[in-house]
C-alpha cells in the first residue's frame, strides 16, 4: 500500500469524477499514488486535468468502465441507485463508499479545518488555502471550486493542515473530525434534504460536536443563524472565537473599505489592529477573510503574517469572476444561486459599479429551492437595473409541477424589477447585449451552466454597434 493512502482508496473508481467536490479527492489520490480511474458525463478540462495526473477517465457511464480489481467505488449523494457502474459494483461485491468518507480518510493523521456555512465555503476554504501556501506551509485541500491561483480544487501538500469545504446539503459534513471548523452563516437551504431551520440547527449541532477535543469553533457574530448555534453548543469543551462587526465579537471588524473590486479589512484580534487588503469586493468577502484569518490563528499561524498573505488570494472562479470586457461592458460571473449570495454579489456589485447599470442573467437552480425561495429570489433580482430569468436548471432533481422560473419573475416584478422571461438559453446572450451600454456590469447568474454564456454575451458586445450612455 502506498503511503498516505488508505487501503480501500488503493485502486478507487468515481462514479461523477469531474464534479468539483469528487474531483478534488481523485486528484489528492492520484498525487498520493494511488491508481485512480472513474467516469463522468462529459468530456471536460478537469478530466483532462485528472488524466494528467495519470488518472483514467471514461466518458459515459457504462457497467465496463469500472475494473474487476477496483478495491472501492466512490460517490456522491447525486448518483442514482440504477448508475450501470454502481450496478457492477453491487454484483461484483467491490466495497461503495460515499465521497465523504473518502474525504475523511485523506484527513487522518493531519491538522483539519473543515469550512461550512450555507454561503461563503468555497471562497473561505480558497482564502485559507492560498494564505496558507503563500506562507509555506503547504497545506492540503479540497475545495468546491477551482482557484484563481494556484489553479486547482484540491492539492496534496507537504505539511500538516489540511483545509476542506464541509458540505451540509445531505448532512456529508457530520464525517469529519476537525481541529478547527469554520461556521460562517446557518440557513434554510437544501430544501430536499431538510424540511425546517429545526433540523438545520440540529446538523450544525452534530458538526460542531465533531470537533476534537481541544478544538476550536470560528463562528458569524452577526447572522443570526449562526448565534443561535453558538447559543445552543455553550457549555461544550470547546474553544468558540466569534468574529464580525457586532461589539461582542472577539475578531472584531471595525471597518471595511471599497476600493473598485477590492476592499480593505481593519479587525481587532488578540487586541492588537490589523489592516489588510482582500482582492475580491464586497462585505460578505470581508466576512469571509476575516474568518479564514481567525482559523489560522487557531492553529497557531501568526495573525499579522496570514493577514498579509490573504492578500494573495485573487478569487475562485465563478464568485464574482471577471470573465471580460466588450463595448465597454465588463462582463462578470457570479455562482450566486441563494437569495442571500444573490442580494450580498449585487450590494457588492452596486458598490463597484459606480455610474454603470447593472444588469443579471439569471439561471434559477432547483425546482425545490425555487419553490421555496422563489419570492426571495425575485426581492434580490430587484437589486439589479434589470434582469433576464431563464428555464430552472434542473441538477438531480426531477421538474415539480407548477414550479418554473415564472415564481421569481412575478416576485421580481412585484418588487418593482424591470425582468424580461428568456425560455430559449441560446437567444438569451443577444437579448443582455442588446440592453447593455458602455459602462455597464453584465452578471450571469447561477449554479448551472449559466456561465457558459458569458463569454458569448461578450462576442456579442463586441460584434454589435456601440451605443452610447
Amino acid at each position: 500500500m502506498a503511503p498516505g493512502i488508505p487501503q480501500a482508496m488503493e485502486r478507487p473508481h468515481f462514479i461523477g469524477i469531474g464534479g468539483a467536490g469528487m474531483s478534488g479527492i481523485a486528484k489528492i489520490l492520484a498525487q498520493r499514488g494511488a491508481a485512480v480511474a472513474g467516469s463522468d458525463a462529459k468530456e471536460s478540462a478537469t478530466a483532462e486535468a485528472l488524466r494528467g495526473l495519470g488518472a483514467v477517465v471514461h466518458i459515459g457511464h457504462a457497467a465496463g468502465h469500472l475494473a474487476d480489481d477496483a478495491s472501492s467505488v466512490v460517490v456522491s449523494s447525486a448518483i442514482r441507485a440504477d448508475n450501470p457502474e454502481l450496478v457492477r459494483a453491487a454484483h461484483l461485491g467491490i466495497p461503495v463508499v460515499h465521497r465523504s468518507d473518502a474525504l475523511a480518510a485523506l484527513m487522518t493523521g493531519l491538522r483539519p479545518i473543515a469550512v461550512a456555512g450555507t454561503h461563503g465555503k468555497t471562497t473561505t476554504t480558497s482564502m485559507l488555502a492560498v494564505s496558507l501556501t503563500e506562507l509555506g506551509l503547504e497545506p492540503s485541500y479540497a475545495i468546491g471550486g477551482d482557484l484563481d491561483a494556484p489553479g486547482s480544487n484540491a492539492l496534496h501538500g507537504a505539511g500538516e493542515i489540511f483545509v476542506a469545504e464541509a458540505d451540509e446539503s445531505d448532512r456529508s459534513f457530520h464525517k469529519y473530525a476537525p481541529e478547527v471548523a469554520i461556521v460562517l452563516n446557518v440557513e434554510l437551504d437544501h430544501h430536499a434534504n431538510y424540511a425546517s431551520m429545526e433540523e438545520i440547527h440540529d446538523s450544525f449541532v452534530t458538526f460542531a460536536d465533531r470537533i476534537t477535543d481541544g478544538g476550536t469553533l470560528v463562528i458569524a457574530a452577526d447572522q443570526e443563524g449562526a448565534r443561535e448555534l453558538t447559543r445552543r453548543v455553550a457549555g461544550r469543551d470547546l474553544r468558540v472565537v466569534t468574529y464580525g462587526e457586532s461589539a461582542d465579537a472577539a475578531v472584531r471588524i471595525t471597518s471595511i473599505v471599497a476600493q473598485g473590486l477590492k476592499s480593505e479589512v481593519t479587525v481587532v484580534i488578540d487586541g492588537a489592529e490589523l489592516t489588510f487588503a482582500v482582492s475580491v469586493p464586497g462585505r460578505h468577502y470581508a466576512h469571509n477573510a476575516v474568518a479564514a484569518l481567525a482559523a489560522g490563528v487557531a492553529l497557531g499561524v501568526p495573525a499579522g503574517e496570514l493577514a498579509q498573505a490573504l492578500g494573495a488570494y485573487t478569487g475562485v472562479k465563478r464568485r464574482l469572476q471577471l470573465k471580460g470586457e466588450a463595448a465597454g461592458v465588463q462582463v462578470i460571473d457570479s455562482y450566486a444561486h441563494h437569495p442571500t449570495e444573490m442580494t450580498a454579489d449585487l450590494e457588492a456589485m452596486r458598490a463597484a459599479a459606480g455610474d454603470g447599470r447593472i444588469l443579471v442573467l439569471f439561471q434559477p437552480h432547483l425546482f425545490s429551492r425555487t419553490q421555496e425561495l422563489g419570492k426571495e429570489m425575485g426581492d434580490a433580482l430587484a437589486l439589479a437595473d434589470a434582469s433576464v430569468v431563464l428555464d430552472i436548471y434542473p441538477a438531480r432533481e426531477d421538474p415539480v409541477p407548477g414550479v418554473t422560473s415564472e415564481l421569481i419573475i412575478e416576485a421580481a416584478r412585484a418588487a418593482g424589477a424591470d425582468v424580461t422571461a428568456v425560455h430559449d438559453k441560446g437567444e438569451a446572450p443577444a437579448v443582455i447585449a442588446g440592453m447593455a451600454k458602455p459602462g455597464d456590469l453584465v452578471l450571469t447568474m447561477g449554479a448551472g451552466d449559466v456561465t457558459d454564456l458569458g463569454p458569448i454575451v461578450l462576442d456579442r458586445l463586441s460584434h454589435q454597434p456601440r451605443r452610447s450612455r
